[in-house]
């Protein structure tokens, strides 16, 4: 894909996290381009929005996307990143509902909505699959969803035709993530409470290991996978294993451990492989990041 088209291009859940951090790679890399978001809110906020002219949000959902589009007359997008999901693990056994709606039926609408318009889908997939060769994707109704739509992105380019490629997160972390509530993250939880000057929390037994990814990498990571991608098996990670209690040592503060939370894996580990087969590579560790973190901010 060269840079010399106008093009339109989508981002589900833009004003998530990962999807906000995406917008302003997008903007950078191809100058030329309209960025549209489309976001439900449940997580995302307003306060993440990238304040440039080329940039639209909508505040609607998945499963409404092809009637979002035809109502506001938009232009047929070139490329589809499709972040806009229900992703917690723990969470997802309460609000199975909503992980059903968000990650089946929208999905769903998605995928046809991006055949019907000829555009290349870039789908974030869950690394929760890849856990206890393969047996993990049925610990929890997250994982479950997320692995079904993978088989059904397949089944679809099949049947229908669908130019896709599918990328893998594991564990992302850094500026923008979110620090509170029941959907904060591991290293967003560390940081709060090491501001705040209180025990780090580490979920029970904390041996379990999990790959951090800096927000930079994943998104530098899907752009690459956008540009030259096809097909299944772009694990965006850095292919080490960090136990939990040993993450919360590095901020040099005490911890305490909590509770054993339902669903949850025992490892994760990315094998990038085939990530790296498109020139990409993670740049940042974990541990250089906690470092400058509390180094930044001395207790």
């Amino acid at each position: 894909m060269g840079n010399t088209l106008s093009r339109t291009l989508l981002v589900t859940g833009g004003a998530g996290f990962v999807g906000s951090s995406l917008i302003r790679s997008l903007l950078n890399d191809f100058p030329d381009a309209v960025v549209i978001s489309l976001d439900n809110y449940f997580t995302g906020t307003p306060e993440n929005h990238v304040h440039d002219p080329r940039v639209t949000y909508i505040d609607g959902s998945t499963a409404e996307i092809a009637k979002i589009w035809a109502d506001r007359g938009l232009p047929a997008p070139e490329l589809v990143f499709h972040l806009g999901e229900y992703s917690r693990i723990p969470q997802s056994f309460d609000d199975h509902d909503l992980t059903w709606d968000f990650n089946l039926l929208g999905t769903k609408e998605v995928v046809k909505f991006t055949a019907g318009h000829g555009a290349k889908l870039i789908y974030a997939g869950s690394s929760s699959k890849f856990g206890n060769d393969g047996e993990d994707e049925n610990l929890n109704p997250y994982a479950w969803t997320k692995a079904k739509n993978i088989e059904y992105i397949k089944n679809y380019s099949n049947w229908f035709g669908l130019d896709y490629a599918i990328a893998y997160f594991y564990n992302v972390y850094g500026p923008g993530q979110i620090t509170h509530g029941k959907y904060a993250t591991v290293i967003g939880i560390f940081e709060r409470q090491y501001l705040a000057g209180e025990p780090l929390t580490v979920v029970s037994p904390g041996t379990q290991t999990r790959d951090f990814t800096h927000i930079d990498d994943i998104v530098r990571g899907l752009v690459l996978v956008a540009r030259s991608g096809s097909g299944d098996g772009y694990l965006l990670g850095t292919g080490c294993e960090w136990p939990l209690a040993k993450v919360a040592e590095m901020f040099g503060t005490e911890f305490t451990l909590v509770a054993e939370r339902r669903g949850e894996r025992v490892r994760g580990q990315a094998d990038i492989t085939k990530a790296t087969g498109l020139g990409w590579r993670p740049e940042q560790r974990l541990d250089e990041y906690i470092a400058a973190f509390t180094a930044a901010h001395p207790r």
